[in-house]
């Protein structure tokens, strides 16, 4: 591609804004060319309106540093310089619906990584290797909103990365009932143990709001188009526990399954190395060359080790073994702010080029 599409970074100086700015430091279709923030870093450089808050362990893009923020509120003035925008925005919920559509009917794509628009129904939540066709709905939202480019599309949350991707890769087994503990880092909540010193040694058994999340979402990335929404699936059953565990990035999962047609265990792990799916056959720049990976040791996969497995956009599973009250239980990782956050929408916004949906002014 001989020109990159210029981004806009809507919430660019919190913690996944800046993990969106380190992962398109040298995107070969991307370039940052505006970042947007709130109302007290606008006007700043970036560099200044970050200051010691920068949470990456890799420097700050030299590129960004002097790149002069915006106030996220001026839609048309950020709108202008950019073909599309990816939003990290820290607001209530509404507030980032509004704002969200509204850079939309400014004609300009908005890739979420937020929670806001992820029930909206004519709004696509994707996991690209997964329901890749949920794209299509756009068309139906650019109805709604009267826009002829401009539209909104989500990733879901971080803490289900780490299983739905696994009972997708055994969907022909027909999973029934999932009991799934998530076991997740506190980067997952915009912190580092600097702001967060309580955290070690320490341990929350609540996220707000995280249950339903991790319960929820998974029906809807498997479900289906009906006319103007995405109609979300009814199985498998997912009840799960949401625990802030003191690490910096990963979410673990330990989980539990039923399945209708029982397979082996073999059958199982050969599901999970055989998947893949758009990304990896359009080798989009950021999909993982293999995206769920097994490992046979018993104190596998560890957050230590694993988390950055395929530059963090790949899942690791093991413990995969029979069960005596469901049947069959495993762990899996995944990389919370990369493939659960800013990485995953990158994705997502690779697919939508690459389909069309996204393109230069």
């Amino acid at each position: 591609m001989s020109e990159k599409l210029k981004v806009g970074i809507l919430g660019g100086t919190g913690m996944v804004g800046q993990r969106f700015i380190s992962l398109l430091e040298n995107h070969p279709w991307f370039e940052v060319t505006a970042i947007a923030a709130s109302e007290r870093s606008a006007g700043k450089t970036y560099e200044d309106a970050v200051g010691d808050k920068w949470k990456m362990d890799t420097p700050m893009p030299e590129k960004v540093k002097k790149i002069i923020v915006k106030n996220v509120n001026d839609v048309k003035d950020v709108a202008g310089e950019v073909d599309f925008v990816f939003s990290a925005v820290n607001m209530s919920k509404d507030e980032i619906k509004a704002i969200e559509e509204e850079y939309a009917k400014a004609e300009t794509p908005v890739v979420s990584n937020n929670s806001a628009h992820r029930w909206t129904p004519d709004v696509p939540m994707m996991v690209p290797e997964i329901n890749p066709e949920h794209a299509e709905i756009i068309e139906a939202q650019k109805k709604r909103l009267g826009t002829k480019r401009g539209f909104v599309a989500v990733k879901p949350n971080c803490s289900i990365q780490s299983y739905a991707p696994v009972l997708t890769a055994w969907k022909e087994f027909e999973p029934t009932e999932v009991v799934a503990t998530t076991y997740q880092a506190i980067s997952g909540a915009g912190k580092t143990f600097k702001d967060w010193p309580e955290m070690v040694g320490n341990i929350i058994p609540f996220i707000s709001g995280e249950e339903e999340k991790s319960e929820k979402e998974p029906l809807r990335i498997w479900g289906h188009i009906e006319g103007d929404k995405i109609v979300p699936a009814t199985a498998p059953v997912i009840t799960t526990q949401c625990i802030r565990v003191p690490i910096l990035n990963g979410h673990t999962a330990a989980v539990f399954v039923k399945f209708n047609k029982k397979p082996t265990k073999e059958e199982l792990i050969k599901k999970l190395l055989d998947f893949s799916g758009v990304p990896q056959e359009l080798k989009l720049p950021s999909a993982p060359k293999q995206f769920i990976q097994y490992l046979h040791d018993d104190n596998r996969p560890q957050v230590a080790l694993d988390v950055n497995y395929e530059n963090g956009m790949g899942i690791s599973v093991g413990r995969l073994r029979e069960d005596s009250v469901y049947d069959y239980k495993f762990v899996g990782l995944s990389h919370n702010t990369v493939r659960g956050a800013a990485g995953g929408a990158i994705l997502c916004a690779e697919l939508l080029k690459a389909k069309g949906y996204i393109s230069a002014r």
